[in-house]
């Protein structure tokens, strides 16, 4: 029998590997998005200073390791083998969520999966022991479940991100006060106090309060305890003293020497506070085993009350948890994209949304105008002219092939995020809360954007529908958590070892096919040829960017539109919403290049008002086309999803004979934009006659069948809405060859 438990030891240590990756993978943004964001020094150098700060906080953060073994139930009430059933399908469900936050590129919170996949887990082994004894209803689920505890841990989770988002904009507000965006103009000794002011709040949380619970505690406490007022002053002053030096002489940039400092301490703080998501089940399990081990007694008899006490944590253990760690966040992949959410929803400018306004961030952002209209009438306008002036940013000048080096945000900004996250994260720590690190960080940084005025009119809706996304994502985690985890508890309960082992499969197979697909979606990403708008300066240049565009949409027109004519052949639905997916998607691609060009058109210089124009009028004919075949496709979808008739096979004939004379002016058209060649522009263009004739000639068919033998009115509606559909996918697509032909003849006649 107690091989089933090695088994399953063997297969937690296996999980809590996975785990690092995966959760590391989600909490890298909540220490490097400040640092890569502000652009402070190089990622290489960002990448070092936090894989220090990680492998130190993994190494003192025993004090968290409580949590997983008592925090949420009470051990002495459930048996070895239930314990150890609670434990792999909470690691299990864990691996599976973060892995989908992971993938889409969601920041979400791996305090709150882990606590809540606890509960679940414990809640459902709690009510299968109920439901076994004829002594107990579900009222007696209270005595199973550390309720107050886990209500301690929820309640503090939920405040921290209030808390968060307030202390975070209050300060960003000072701040900017304080330094406008002018920072090399200030005084000296006022960034020798700021400098002073921050890193005495991130050594004094970071060193002194995220001390405790660790081994090294003992060793110093009589240094620190009853002294706090002592060592704030007399850090504030060395500190101040220090960062004046560093100023004067070395001419250090002190905002610099902040996020530096304030990136490790964070990375620092995460791993203390975050590692017990991680490793902490494994090492319960494993406490467990040998306790059981060691009694004799059966596993379905022996009480896992010893949980209760506090056990010496293993440093090698953490030290190799922290290299697992730090290996991750040098080479994952998805961590970056997770990086890139936050950065976006907090950058300075302007640029491409993620998100689309939704109808709450809609209502918010017009009740924070109004909010600003009355504030507007309370204070006198000298005052409002003041504060505004201090948000008046500089006009930076750079070449236009330079302007994708400008941050994200500046420096006073990013200082402001990282010591304010850094301080509540160590208050929890030392308390023993397992704070969300993600909620903080996040949170925090919202609140700075909003209070540094980087939600302007223009992005406000869609900033706030990201961050309405985002924490609407964190309740999905809770909830998911809680389910997941107590349906896979209950599944184990069943099967045992069978059960766990189709479980690790199926967790095996969806982490291969969950990376395998990132990794296709990242190379389909970089192949995307968008236009680098700071290099195209000349018509030429717009010229030979856009056919690269006409090619890849006529390729995949072409490709769309014989899906669209056989799958209606064959009535089939799957294939149907596949494709009218793909259309979407290239509908969306288009639609965001028309978007930006506001950005492409200032990146030009003042002598290429026709390679503005040409770009609207190619942007403006290749929306008409996939709008064109999105219609087709989309009503083709429905016809056959309402279970309408299928069409008849005259009518199928002529759609095939259509589509494919449609192929070979495709296929030909391709070949000429992919290769930059224009000769055959009048040719393809003449031909464009034939193709409309032929439409022409079915839509008069389909005339005369309803005049005789047609039944269904819906058959007729599509195919006529596909026939008079294609004529205008096709219209638009001469008008946009005439529009390059015309540019083929004028170079030819200034050569």
């Amino acid at each position: 029998m107690g091989d089933i438990y090695i088994l399953m030891l063997v297969a937690l240590t296996v999980l809590a590997i996975i785990d690092l990756v995966v959760g590391v993978s989600n909490d890298a943004v909540n220490f490097l998005n400040s640092a890569i964001g502000s652009k402070a020094v190089s990622i290489k150098a960002i990448l070092i200073i936090a894989s220090i700060g990680v492998a130190l906080g993994a190494i003192t953060s025993s004090g968290m390791m409580e949590v997983a073994r008592k925090g949420i139930f009470n051990p002495s009430e459930f048996y070895f083998n239930e314990i150890m059933f609670i434990f792999m399908a909470v690691m299990i469900t864990d691996i599976l969520l973060l892995d989908v936050f992971n993938s889409l590129g969601m920041p979400t919170s791996t305090t709150v999966s882990i606590v809540f996949e606890l509960l679940g887990a414990a809640v459902a082994m709690a009510l299968i022991k109920i439901s076994n004894n004829d002594a107990e209803t579900l009222v007696n689920v209270g005595k199973y479940i550390n309720s107050e505890k886990a209500l301690l841990i929820i309640s503090g989770i939920l405040l921290s991100v209030f808390i968060a988002f307030t202390v975070g904009a209050i300060v960003q507000f000072l701040s900017r006060l304080l330094y406008s965006f002018q920072f090399d103009k200030r005084q000296s000794y006022v960034n020798a106090l700021f400098g002073g002011f921050a890193i005495t709040a991130i050594t004094y949380f970071i060193f002194v309060k995220g001390l405790k619970g660790t081994p090294f505690y003992d060793d110093v406490k009589h240094l620190i305890e009853g002294r706090t007022y002592q060592i704030i002053i007399y850090g504030f002053i060395f500190w101040t003293i220090l960062s004046q030096l560093l100023i004067s002489i070395f001419k250090v940039n002190i905002l610099k020497f902040i996020v530096i400092i304030g990136t490790f301490s964070l990375a620092m703080a995460f791993a203390g506070n975050d590692l017990v998501n991680f490793i902490g089940v494994p090492i319960a399990a494993w406490n467990s085993y040998q306790e059981w081990d060691a009694s004799g007694i059966a596993a379905n008899e022996f009480s896992m009350g010893v949980l209760a006490k506090k056990v010496p944590s293993n440093p090698t253990l953490l030290f190799l948890a922290g290299m697992i760690m730090v290996i991750t966040l040098w080479f994952s992949k998805k961590a970056k994209s997770v990086i890139e959410t936050g950065i976006n929803l907090s950058r300075q400018g302007d640029g491409h949304e993620k998100f689309q306004a939704n109808v709450v961030s809609r209502t918010v952002v017009r009740g924070a105008i109004l909010f600003s209209q009355g504030i507007n009438k309370i204070f006198p306008q000298k005052t409002l002219d003041w504060v505004d002036s201090k948000f008046q940013k500089p006009v930076i000048e750079l070449p236009k092939d330079k302007s994708y080096e400008l941050p994200a945000f500046d420096m006073v900004r990013a200082s402001v995020n990282l010591f304010v996250a850094g301080i509540l994260i160590s208050i929890g720590t030392s308390l023993k809360l397992p704070l969300s690190t993600t909620y903080v960080t996040f949170m925090v940084a919202m609140g700075t954007s909003l209070a540094d005025r980087a939600w302007g009119r223009e992005s406000a809706v869609y900033r706030v529908a990201g961050v309405f996304n985002v924490i609407g994502g964190w309740f999905l985690t809770a909830l998911s958590a809680f389910t997941v985890a107590a349906v896979f508890a209950y599944i184990i309960y069943l099967g045992e070892i069978v059960s766990v082992s189709i479980l690790l499969i199926i967790v095996l197979f969806l982490i291969g096919r969950s990376s395998i697909r990132h990794t296709r979606k990242a190379k389909e990403k970089k192949a995307k040829r968008y236009m680098e708008r700071a290099e195209l300066i000349t018509i030429n240049e717009v010229i030979n960017e856009s056919t690269d565009h006409i090619s890849e949409v006529v390729r995949r027109v072409n490709k769309l539109f014989t899906n669209v004519v056989n799958d209606l052949s064959t009535h089939d639905l799957n294939k149907l919403s596949k494709t009218e997916k793909h259309v979407k998607k290239l509908n969306k691609e288009v639609n965001e290049l028309k978007e930006d060009v506001f950005y492409f058109i200032k990146s030009l210089d003042d002598t290429s008002v026709k390679a503005s124009r040409f770009y609207l009028l190619v942007l403006g004919y290749l929306q008409d086309i996939t709008q064109s075949i999105e219609y087709i496709s989309t009503t083709s979808y429905k016809h056959v999803n309402n279970q309408h008739k299928h069409l008849k096979k005259p009518q199928i004939n002529d759609l095939k004979a259509i589509n494919e004379e449609l192929k070979v002016l495709f296929n030909q058209i391709e070949k000429d934009f992919s290769e930059n060649t224009f000769h055959n522009l009048a040719q393809i263009i003449d031909a464009k006659q034939d193709i409309f004739n032929h439409v022409s000639e079915s839509i008069d068919k389909q005339i005369s069948r309803i005049r005789t033998d047609e039944t269904s009115p819906k058959n007729s509606t599509l195919y006529f809405g596909i026939l008079l559909e294609t004529k205008d996918l096709i219209s638009a697509l001469m008008s946009l060859l005439q529009l390059y032909q015309e540019f083929h003849i004028m170079e030819e006649r200034n050569k």
